[in-house]
């Protein structure tokens, strides 16, 4: 279930422009959206974004 309180939105450090990339840890998983449209986000479970933070570190993504 995603909690709707109102969650506390981090962006990074290097965002310069409005066109970022959002985070917010819920109770039940983490919320993903971007600057340009925040009415939407998408929910992650714990698992989920485990697996996604362990693909970064292994370097599964190629960022070029």
């Amino acid at each position: 279930m995603i909690d709707r309180a109102e969650p506390e939105w981090r962006r990074a450090r290097r965002c310069a422009t409005n066109a970022c990339v959002e985070v917010a840890q819920v109770e039940s998983g983490y919320l993903v959206r971007g600057t340009a449209d925040p009415e939407h986000a998408l929910y992650f479970s714990e698992a989920e974004w485990a697996a996604f933070i362990a693909g970064i570190q292994d370097g599964d993504f190629s960022f070029e």
